[in-house]
């Protein structure tokens, strides 16, 4: 299966030294390698030197649009239809200033403003599984779009201009329902919420959303002739406008909550969806509209379905090195990434492909000894022993130690050359 997936990319590759390559990077993602860098990656591969993968990132000729594109119609083809398109971002923290894309900026990887690179991310969740589909590395407009100078030094192309986080998303959808993705839904968090182009630009290919928005976002009620908070509608509703549905299955179990909509404006499928935490009280509201009149339940389903993408990126991080690379440039940044989600993509189909055969007879009630289902973490964990090379000899090791130790010592001599030069006069 490991080979199907690789064949997918092959034609992608002219040459057969980064197709190559290609093949030993990608099972490095897979191997228990504790960080997913290139120098790491050649060493898993039995290579020499760094050098073959570095050049597969940053030189060797190829497409990283071409691959995403086979990795998204590689998901849809194994995760089935049906399916809910979910944005969303993630941060990469970072040193320095000269990676591509890096500024202080606010990230929810660490909750607070840092250092860091911003990448948004198309994720396609169905019953059968999640996976993600395509990226984008968010560039900040003044510290990065208005400077050619940081810009040439990291590689970013001159056709590159800027763009919001939900114009981002939009692009990314656009592209996925242009190559064929059937899904009727998108939902995303606030950030994609509270934008109207976005929700225009979807209204206008017939896409339904359940995007979530803040509790000050202000709706139209009573027909259009009233206009308020949304926090201030959920207080309006009366005791019985609250329903107790899941909003799909958790780690521990079914995840309840008490739901309500209101409709917004004069159209009857537009609405306001709320969702109220039974326990704390707490409130988190939705913008809905969809192309046809549905469900409540069907607005619960897709509003509970946007943490998969949270899930991806759990996964994509902590077990095919999706945060592990060390590189700056622009080209580099998303090649690593979009092997990465390859990786991933891979995983989430072996997934899928063994669950059928969990039991042959589906009304049989489950047994305290039934195993659950495999997980990303232990097929990652099955196909790195399956594919571990024989261990290296001490020869090898000493090579790698040393090499690793002078390039670490020349890059100090740079690092201490770079602040003598710089430092001010006593």
């Amino acid at each position: 299966m490991f080979d199907q997936a690789m064949a997918r990319i092959a034609g992608r590759f002219r040459r057969v030294e980064p197709r190559a390559t290609a093949r030993a990077f990608v099972l490095g993602l897979l191997s228990g390698v504790e960080r997913k860098n290139c120098w790491q990656l050649a060493e898993q591969a039995g290579h020499a030197r760094p050098g073959a993968m570095q050049r597969l990132l940053r030189s060797a000729r190829w497409d990283a649009d071409e691959v995403r594109d086979e990795v998204r119609s590689y998901v849809l083809e194994h995760l089935g239809g049906g399916g809910v398109l979910i944005v969303d971002e993630t941060g990469f923290l970072k040193k320095g200033d000269r990676s591509a894309g890096v500024q202080r900026q606010y990230t929810g990887t660490a909750g607070r403003i840092e250092n860091a690179q911003v990448g948004v991310f198309l994720a396609y969740a169905s019953e059968r599984g999640r996976s993600l589909i395509d990226r984008r590395l968010y560039l900040p407009e003044h510290t990065w779009c208005k400077d050619s100078e940081r810009r040439s030094g990291s590689g970013v192309p001159e056709d590159i201009e800027f763009a919001t986080k939900p114009r981002l998303a939009l692009q990314m959808i656009e592209a996925a329902l242009d190559a064929g993705c059937q899904s009727s839904w998108v939902t995303g968090d606030e950030v994609y919420g509270q934008d109207p182009q976005l929700r225009s630009a979807l209204e206008a290919r017939g896409v339904g959303y359940v995007l979530a928005v803040a509790c000050t976002t202000r709706v139209r009620i009573n027909q259009d002739r009233t206009v308020i908070r949304a926090d201030a509608a959920a207080t309006a509703l009366p005791p019985d406008a609250w329903h107790r549905q899941s909003a799909g299955a958790g780690a521990k179990g079914p995840r309840y909550y008490d739901w309500a909509w209101v409709q917004i404006g004069p159209d009857a499928n537009r609405c306001l969806l709320v969702r109220r935490n039974p326990a704390t009280g707490e409130l988190a509201f939705y913008l809905c509209w969809s192309p046809g009149q549905v469900a409540l339940s069907a607005l619960v389903r897709v509003a509970g379905i946007r943490w998969c993408i949270e899930e991806c990126f759990q996964a994509a991080k902590g077990q095919v090195g999706l945060d592990h690379y060390q590189v700056r440039h622009w080209t580099a940044w998303h090649r690593h990434i979009t092997l990465a989600m390859l990786a991933l993509a891979f995983l989430a189909a072996v997934a899928t492909s063994t669950k059928p055969a969990r039991s042959a007879d589906p009304s049989r009630p489950a047994r305290s000894s039934d195993p659950i289902d495999l997980s990303i973490p232990e097929i990652r964990h099955l196909i790195g022993a399956l594919f571990k090379r024989p261990s290296l000899s001490v020869t090898t090791l000493l090579a790698w130690s040393i090499w690793r130790r002078r390039h670490q010592a020349q890059a100090r001599r740079c690092h201490y050359r770079r602040r003598l030069t710089t430092r001010s006069p006593t």
